[in-house]
């Protein structure tokens, strides 16, 4: 049986749903594939302490529910108020449990394209088009082919003796078996914490070991000693372990400190298992991820594109594309992408008068209220193409989308970013930054002021600031290239 659509989607997570949602609202033929026999599989597992940390506040003071998303990290993106999921339950840190749930409804309300129980084997390709074998032989062709599994196997470092040590995913997950002992957890990231607060009443010791600062979805839990610097060894002994670390310090001292348990919290990696050799994805980043374009593309299989936490390559790991409340927009911009490049349908704009009044006016209202741009500070856009006396505005591209794009190919153009820091170090909170472009060369950016509120309403601290910088960057004759 060969089942044929224009859209084949591996994976009805949190990811595959948000596509599916995107792609049905524009009448495109499209079928998503589940290993499961339900939505959201990854969230029955994982995190295995069942807390999330992704925030839920369904109490933000705001009536705008776009601000309101600001504070949301775990809705998808829809049209019916009745899909949030800040109607499931009222936790700040709902129980995974909850997320569950939530995305079957979601599933179920919009009649998604899903089948169940189809666990993917084997992807090739032949003649432009792909083709994907389940366990029970059934086969599935598509001209496009995304991904949305997310990173589905242990990542685990190149450390001699590693292979002694638990992994995070199958480590038992009651305290009272670490009673009074010496815990090493590998990893600073969110599972790394997630297993340190659920043994900080009855491990005697817990150190956090790994290279770079402490990472967490919202905050850093210090719940034992952090130790900065490299695991060099790991020995199995009679007593626990012996674990050589290199101490991130000026003279790199290695130390042997001993334990009774080490537990590898080091995430996730892309398994490019199921993939022939005709069309399997180039990796990158330690092949944790698929290598991909700024279309979220793969860089040498055409017509392969990846969503959700996948899309992390990009910007790895640097923003909060790896989660819902970062993910749901990078999807809603590629399926712009793939509306533009295969349908010629152009990304929505909206016209303005291309004086800098209205442009300031338009510039600062969507700082002041966007969310897509506030939860992916400084890797989404928008895009601000003057033509004559008029400017086209459009939101929410991929900021290095922007210049592989054409946009703005016959000249100038202007880009809004939220962003934290600047290169002179004046402002540190999240603020805007406007830079103005031709031919994809960077002629001047303005900061706008830093506020305590998030608020950029301001006449002298911020429009009156702004408005200089555009008229002048406007005006060809009073232009100086500027940055800063």
């Amino acid at each position: 049986m060969v089942t044929t659509t224009d859209y084949l989607v591996i994976g009805a997570g949190p990811a595959g749903l948000q596509l599916g949602y995107f792609l049905q609202r524009a009448g495109r033929d499209y079928l998503i594939l589940e290993a499961g026999g339900t939505p959201g599989g990854f969230f029955r597992t994982f995190p295995r302490h069942r807390q999330l940390l992704s925030i839920n506040k369904p109490h933000t003071g705001f009536n705008d529910p776009e601000l309101n998303l600001r504070m949301d990290w775990n809705s998808l993106l829809s049209d019916r108020e009745s899909l949030l999921f800040t109607r499931y339950t009222k936790r700040y840190f709902p129980n995974a449990d909850v997320m569950v749930r939530y995305l079957a409804d979601y599933a179920r309300a919009l009649g998604l394209n899903i089948r169940y129980d189809t666990r993917v084997v084997r992807v090739s390709r032949t003649d432009e088009r792909f083709r994907v074998l389940d366990e029970q032989g059934n086969t599935y062709e598509a001209p496009l082919l995304i991904v949305a599994t997310g990173p589905a196997k242990p990542y685990v470092p190149t450390i001699p003796g590693i292979e002694t040590a638990e992994l995070y995913g199958t480590v038992t997950v009651d305290p009272l078996d670490f009673l009074d002992q010496r815990v090493l957890i590998i990893g600073k990231g969110n599972s790394a914490f997630e297993t340190a607060g659920n043994l900080i009443e009855t491990a005697a010791v817990i150190h956090l070991a790994g290279p770079g600062s402490m990472r967490a979805a919202w905050r850093s839990h210090h719940v034992g000693q952090v130790l900065n610097g490299l695991v060099r060894g790991i020995d199995r002994t009679e007593q626990g372990y012996r674990v050589t670390v290199r101490f991130a310090r000026a003279d790199e001292t290695i130390g042997d400190l001993h334990y009774d348990r080490v537990i590898v919290c080091t995430g996730f990696r892309f398994d490019s298992s199921i993939f022939a050799a005709g069309c399997r994805p180039e990796l990158a980043i330690g092949d944790r991820f698929p290598a991909q374009t700024s279309a979220w593309e793969s860089v040498n299989v055409p017509d392969l594109y990846f969503a959700g936490t996948l899309m992390q390559a990009r910007d790895f790991p640097r923003s909060a594309s790896g989660s819902i409340h970062g993910f749901r927009y990078c999807i809603r911009a590629l399926h712009r992408i793939l509306e533009r490049r295969y349908h010629g349908s152009p990304w929505p704009p909206r016209g303005l008068p291309a004086d800098p009044e209205a442009l300031t006016v338009a510039l600062l209202c969507r700082a002041n209220r966007a969310s897509a741009l506030w939860q992916q500070s400084g890797r989404l856009c928008d895009l601000v193409v003057p033509e004559g006396s008029e400017a086209a505005y459009y939101e929410e591209l991929p900021c290095d989308y922007v210049p592989d794009s054409q946009f703005g190919a016959g000249g100038t153009y202007f880009t809004l970013t939220l962003e934290r820091g600047c290169d002179r170090e004046r402002v540190a909170s999240l603020h805007p930054v406007v830079r103005h472009y031709r031919h994809g060369v960077l002629l001047a950016e303005h900061h706008v002021a830093e506020n305590l509120e998030n608020e950029w309403t301001d006449q002298q601290a911020h429009r009156a600031p702004l408005r200089a910088f555009l008229d002048r960057e406007l005006d060809p004759a009073g232009r100086s290239a500027t940055i800063g």
